[in-house]
């Protein structure tokens, strides 16, 4: 073997050792499923609970330590750190074990603190536990309810005077005094079908009602809710994979078009046990009512709605002389929105009104200018005063003090949100607080008074951070949240370009968008595109917040990802916009949709050929109404989760937007997909979850039978006993991608 041979042959092997580094280099530069769902190689940092005290010059934050939690108190300003509560003080006397804190709250004088753990969930949420006290001044920490099952109190809190708890269990509503551990029982007929101090599901899922009982200022009355469900109809579930035999979970769930639960307001002197109902007047049995409050030490604001949710009333009652009045109503020809404080918030937000001004006002946002903006209300004369005026929607109310109102609002640019203060006592002047550097979607939690704030930010190109901030300079004071690790590995990948656009229809509407482009995009080449849509009036998904991995994975392997908000959505349009929608789900955003794709489909870079789309839930119901209406367009489609048929869902939200089916039957009719089942021409993936308690796993039974009476042949994936969220069981997110993801390659193929 000569030199020259020996010199070639080294030189392969460095060019081959060259050419294995830089592949490796760039498949560190490429996400793939695992490398997103199964490694923790992409982790992101997550919130501790935090709860302001001092009136928010202060606040306190759950902390693990090599002893176990700890609660930490930081001085708002300075940052000054002290211990809160030790792991010591968190020592359960008998086991000597740390408990370990899921949430906590402080007593009035902050004298004693309320500790949360051990949760189980109820529907979606960990709102069943076990309580613990710590007293301060005796320096004792002490179980509540030890009686009583693990994991089975809900919604614990202290009286006024800081005497008691109250606290639901078993559906009835206790105290337990602290001096003396006494536990009262205040109602004793609560059962699956009496429901006191807390909801139905149907109630939590659509009015965001858990929390069902409220102490009054002097600590001797609580008023709660009780909610007959007797009549309600049980939905059956079944678990077929954890035992020989098939178990069967019942669920109390209204169908629309049956009649809610008897709902109804008592108040509970807690010392003689007996309870007052509040009669309302003229109230019909199929009312709702979404909030009460104390707004005085003898009177209690009931907000009422009508079942048609078009008329919501505000009623007083005085306790006192058992009388009621009534302050403010408003009418509508399509819904009343009572979400407060957030239209963007998908309804998981309080209902209680906002107190102003040393309790003499309330706080409501209504729509009835054409706009959403903040009026106050008189509580005695029921006066209301527009506060935000201008043509431009208000997302959100965050706090009100004696300098002004903060609120959420982006009039320039509906895909982001802002924080803004106007003064008290002036026109319009609102001004922008959150700084141009964090352009996207913020929001806040602010304090009680008004000079800090909880601020999380993220936009397209950056992901969740948090952060605490003086208000109104907006000074970031301590970085909760930045994510830097998780930046840093962001910037090692091939990252796409993302553009916002809009797109006019041929009927004149305009419709916003947003755009991720496939790596080293080139405008002469023709690409894939997956639509991403929702379309219901519960979410945008046009926003300029961050994309998510497996977006960029998709982008990453030569893909076009679109997402646009259609009329219907929680779109700061003007109330127009949204209530456009109204008995017309399925129909009017359906098309909005498919006309924009059509716009889409008409730019140079984009493969009419090679058209998917995909969503989730009341997406996955508009994923079905294009593929099986636009076959046109819409060549592969992924459904998940969705409605199928329009009368199979809860009465509350269907009703909400539709009406009732004994008034406009044909209207459900034509928005449910599987009446247009027969015009299936793609390949379309059906997934869902047996056990969601929200679509019920019926809807793909009863459109897979549709499909298959038609002879449409298609695909599916069924998650055994996973809810609507399809992510409970080993390894399951990681799975579902997957299928996602083959399906897409499979028949919507990118470019090689």
């Amino acid at each position: 073997m000569n030199f020259r041979n020996v010199l070639l042959g080294f030189l392969f092997f460095v060019l081959i050792c060259d050419l294995a580094v830089a592949q490796a280099q760039d498949d560190k530069r490429q996400l793939t499923i695992d490398r997103i769902y199964h490694s923790s190689e992409f982790s992101q940092e997550r919130m501790s609970p935090i709860t302001w005290v001092d009136e928010g010059n202060s606040y306190v934050i759950v902390e693990k330590g090599l002893r176990g939690n700890e609660l930490i108190k930081y001085n708002s300003n300075t940052q000054e750190e002290s211990s809160f509560l030790s792991a010591s003080q968190l020592r359960d006397p008998q086991s000597q074990s740390v408990i370990p804190v899921e949430a906590f709250t402080l007593s009035s004088d902050e004298s004693k603190v309320l500790l949360f753990t051990n949760s189980s969930r109820v529907w979606r949420s960990n709102t069943k536990g076990d309580y613990w006290v710590y007293d301060f001044d005796t320096e004792v920490l002490s179980q509540l309810g030890a009686q009583f099952t693990p994991s089975s109190l809900m919604f614990a809190k202290f009286s006024s005077d800081n005497q008691y708890v109250g606290y639901v269990q078993g559906f009835n509503v206790y105290i337990e005094e602290f001096k003396t551990g006494t536990i009262k029982q205040l109602t004793k007929d609560g059962n699956t079908d009496i429901i006191n101090g807390t909801f139905d599901w149907v109630y939590e899922e659509e009015f965001g009602c858990r929390d069902g009982f409220r102490w009054n200022e002097s600590s001797d009355k609580i008023a709660y809710w009780q909610l007959d469900a007797s009549g309600t109809g049980v939905f059956s579930m079944i678990n077929n994979t954890d035992s020989i035999y098939p178990q069967v979970i019942p669920i109390q769930y209204p169908k629309v078009g049956e009649k809610p639960s008897l709902c109804k307001i008592g108040i509970v002197d807690i010392q003689s046990g007996e309870t007052t109902w509040v009669v309302i007047p003229d109230a019909k049995e199929d009312n709702y009512i979404p909030a009460i409050q104390w707004i005085s030490e003898s009177k209690i604001l009931i907000q009422q709605l009508n079942r048609h949710q078009n008329h919501l009333t505000f009623w007083v009652y005085n306790v006192s002389s058992k009388s009621i009045s009534l302050l403010y109503e408003e009418k509508e020809d399509t819904w009343v929105d009572i979400k407060y404080p957030d239209i963007t918030a998908n309804g998981w937000a309080r209902t209680d009104m906002h107190m102003a001004n040393k309790g003499q006002s309330l706080l409501r946002m209504t729509e009835t200018d054409g706009w959403r903006h903040v009026y106050a209300i008189d509580i005695k004369t029921g006066e209301t005063e527009l506060l935000t005026p201008g043509d431009y929607d208000v997302a959100s109310m965050q706090n009100s003090t004696k300098d002004g109102l903060y609120f959420m609002a982006s009039p320039d640019n509906k895909t982001q949100r802002y924080l803004y203060h106007k003064q008290a006592n002036q026109s319009d002047n609102k001004k922008r607080i959150t700084p141009a550097e964090f352009d996207g979607i913020n929001k806040y939690t602010i304090a009680p008074n008004g000079k800090y704030a909880i601020h999380t930010h993220t936009s397209h190109t950056e992901p969740f951070t948090a952060r605490l901030v003086s208000l109104p300079s907006h000074k970031t004071l301590e970085t909760f949240i930045g994510n830097d690790i998780y930046k840093r590995k962001l910037g090692t990948l091939d990252l796409p370009a993302i553009e916002f656009f809009n797109v006019v229809t041929e009927e004149g509407i305009r419709i916003d968008g947003r755009m991720i482009k496939p790596i080293d995009f080139d405008p002469n080449k023709k690409y894939p595109v997956l639509f991403h849509v929702y379309g219901e009036p519960w979410g945008q998904v046009a926003q300029d917040a961050f994309v998510g991995l497996w977006n960029i994975m998709l982008a990453q392997q030569g893909y076009i990802i679109i997402d646009m908000d259609n009329r219907g959505t929680p779109v700061l349009n003007g109330s127009e916009w949204r209530k456009s929608i109204y008995r017309k789900i399925g129909v009017i955003n359906t098309r909005d949709q498919a006309l924009a794709a059509k716009e889409v489909l008409k730019w140079d870079f984009i493969d009419r050929d090679r058209t998917a789309v995909w969503g989730w839930s009341g997406g996955g119901s508009m994923t079905l109404n294009l593929m099986f209406q636009h076959p046109e367009i819409y060549k592969t489609g992924m459904a998940i989760a969705a409605v199928a048929y329009q009368l199979t869902y809860d009465n509350i939200y269907q009703e909400r937007y539709m009406g009732l089916p004994q008034e406009n039957e044909e209207d459900f009719l034509k928005g449910s997909p599987i009446h247009y089942a027969d015009q299936l021409e793609g390949n379309l993936l059906l997934i869902h979850g047996t056990a969601d308690d929200n679509v019920h796993y019926q809807n793909a039974e009863m459109l897979i039978n549709e499909l298959v009476r038609h002879n449409k042949l298609f695909d599916l994936m069924i998650y055994p006993n996973r809810s609507h969220g399809i992510w409970e069981g080993d390894n399951t997110t990681r799975h579902l991608y997957s299928m996602m993801t083959n399906y897409l390659l499979e028949h919507c193929p990118p470019n090689r």
